[in-house]
């Protein structure tokens, strides 16, 4: 078995864990529905679905600005991509610092000035596309680069400012998915408004034909039905997975900060991205020696077969 494929196909298989998911939870629900004999057209019920879910996403209108909604709706789609924070990943950012570090021990803190001002100019940068196109990471080092040259300020109260930057990005990566959490509790509620129009309805139609009156009656149970299964059988699990996301990114910047204050305070490279290692969370952690062999020049593609 060509073992270098592992990666890939666990990333693969990341992918596709949440639409596994939803399946499960929908196949689960519509297979037993089935085993009772049920009529699935009597689920159907647009109305009932327009009222619920258009009122759920008006709220999310309300309580949120327009960038948190955006935001909100790529975490959303983020949760079907890939795992980013693989260990393929964290081996490119650790050959990444070790050579940024090795520079900076060689030539002096002050060469680095060019490459912390254009970083995607920069070959020390440039040629690491992932971590460029990832903009906050970017300025999280460079900036704390850049005060290191500059000189005057110490590696606390550098620390002190890089886990400050933290907790800002934090902060403003929460809030989509807090408002993803809000949207999804108040789906059970309005499943309850949405069956009350329908008893509402069915109150006017009393008098008429027993089979009329049982549909609307069962469409208004329907509403109910609904609003309980979006929220903790869709739009919840998907809020829960979004913080997942956001706390793997959280670990990642955390990589980023021990990196960096190691070799601030005097650590040689190698030791700077060692300590650096070890914050890295164990199931995606590399071993010294997949490290090492990326930092000398083989990069992750190399280190593969040994994941």
């Amino acid at each position: 078995m060509r073992t270098h494929t592992l990666p890939h196909l666990a990333d693969k298989a990341y992918s596709m864990f949440a639409i596994i998911g939803i399946v499960v939870v929908f196949g689960a629900i519509v297979g037993g529905y089935l085993m009772e004999h049920g009529k699935l057209l009597v689920l159907m019920q647009p109305a009932e679905l327009v009222i619920i879910f258009g009122a759920a996403v008006g709220t999310v209108l309300i309580a949120n600005p327009p960038s948190v909604v955006v935001k909100m709706l790529k975490g959303v789609a983020g949760v079907f991509g890939g795992n980013k924070f693989s260990k393929a990943f964290y081996l490119e950012n650790l050959k990444m610092l070790n050579e940024i570090f090795n520079f900076a021990r060689k030539s002096g803190m002050a060469k680095l000035e060019n490459d912390v001002e254009e970083p995607a100019k920069s070959q020390l940068f440039g040629k690491y596309k992932s971590f460029v196109k990832n903009h906050h990471a970017v300025y999280f080092v460079c900036d704390t680069l850049r005060m290191a040259i500059t000189g005057g300020v110490g590696y606390f109260e550098l620390d002190q400012m890089m886990e400050q930057d933290i907790e800002v990005h934090h902060r403003e990566v929460a809030a989509p998915v807090s408002a993803l959490s809000t949207m999804a509790d108040s789906l059970p509620g309005l499943g309850i408004v949405a069956a009350v129009l329908g008893v509402v309805i069915t109150m006017g139609a009393l008098g008429g034909p027993p089979e009329e009156i049982g549909h609307k009656v069962a469409a208004a149970l329907v509403g109910t039905f609904l609003g309980i299964l979006l929220c903790y059988g869709l739009f919840g699990p998907l809020a829960g997975s979004m913080s997942k996301i956001n706390d793997a990114e959280g670990e990642y910047y955390n990589f980023l900060r021990v990196a960096l204050i190691s070799f601030i305070k005097g650590t040689p490279p190698i030791l700077a991205v060692e300590i650096a290692r070890r914050s890295i969370p164990s199931l995606c952690r590399p071993s010294f020696t997949e490290m090492e062999k990326a930092c000398k020049g083989g990069g992750a593609a190399a280190v593969a077969p040994a994941a």
